[in-house]
C-alpha cells in the first residue's frame, strides 16, 4: 500500500477512535469539559482546518480509486470475453489483484469520507444535547427559585395575617377587661344607688 493510502488508513483509524470517544458513556461533567475544549480550543480549530484540507485530498483519491476500479473491472471483463476459450492463470491473477487493490482503495477512501461526515454530525448533535441539558438545568433552577419565592411570599403573608389576628385578639381582651371593669363599677354604683333610693322610699311609705 502506498504512502498516501497508508496515511488515509491512519486517518480512518483515528476517526473511528474519535467516534468511539464521542459516543462513549462518559459522565456529564467530563463530557461537558471535553466538548467545551473541542469547540473552544484554538489548537483544535487549527487541526480541524487542516483536516478539512486533508479530506479534500482524500476526496480526490476516492475519485481516482473509483475510476481505477471501473477501468480494471472493464479490462478484466474484456480480457475474459476475449480469452473465453483458453484462460491464462497469470493474467487472471493479475486482473484479480488489480481489482482487489482498486476496490480496497475505493472502500478505504470512501469510508474515510463517510466517517468524517458522521463524525462531524455526531459532534454537533452531542454539542446541542449538552447545551440543551444546560438550558434545562438553568430553567429548573429558575423554576425552583420562583417556586421558593412564591412560598416565601405566602409564608410572609400568613405571618402578617397571624400578627394581625393576634393584635385583634389582644384588643378584644383589652375591651373585654374594660367591659368587665365597667360592669363591676356599674353594679357597685347601682347597688349604692339602690341602697340610697331604697331608704328614701321607705321613709315616704311611713
Amino acid at each position: 500500500m502506498t504512502v498516501y493510502y497508508t496515511l488515509t488508513f491512519m486517518l480512518l483509524a483515528s476517526e473511528m477512535f474519535t467516534f468511539l470517544v464521542l459516543v462513549a458513556p462518559l459522565p456529564h461533567s467530563l463530557r461537558k469539559k471535553l466538548f467545551r475544549f473541542l469547540s473552544e480550543s484554538p489548537a483544535v480549530a487549527k487541526v480541524a482546518y487542516g483536516l478539512k484540507i486533508t479530506f479534500i485530498f482524500v476526496g480526490v483519491l476516492f475519485i481516482d480509486a473509483l475510476q481505477r476500479m471501473f477501468r480494471v473491472t472493464a479490462e478484466a471483463d474484456l480480457a475474459r470475453s476475449q480469452n473465453s476459450g483458453a484462460q491464462d492463470v497469470r493474467s487472471e491473477t493479475n486482473f484479480a489483484a488489480r481489482k482487489f487493490y482498486s476496490q480496497r482503495n475505493t472502500y478505504l477512501t470512501g469510508f474515510c469520507l463517510f466517517l468524517s461526515l458522521v463524525l462531524t454530525r455526531t459532534f454537533y448533535i452531542m454539542l446541542d444535547l449538552i447545551h440543551s441539558q444546560e438550558e434545562y438545568a438553568k430553567l429548573k433552577q429558575e423554576m425552583q427559585k420562583s417556586s421558593s419565592g412564591d412560598q416565601t411570599k405566602q409564608i410572609e403573608e400568613l405571618k402578617r395575617k397571624l400578627r394581625e389576628s393576634e393584635e385583634k385578639v389582644k384588643d378584644f381582651d383589652i375591651v373585654k377587661k374594660q367591659a368587665a371593669q365597667n360592669a363591676k363599677e356599674y353594679d357597685r354604683l347601682s347597688e349604692e344607688f339602690n341602697k340610697k333610693t331604697g331608704s328614701i322610699s321607705d321613709k315616704r311609705k311611713d
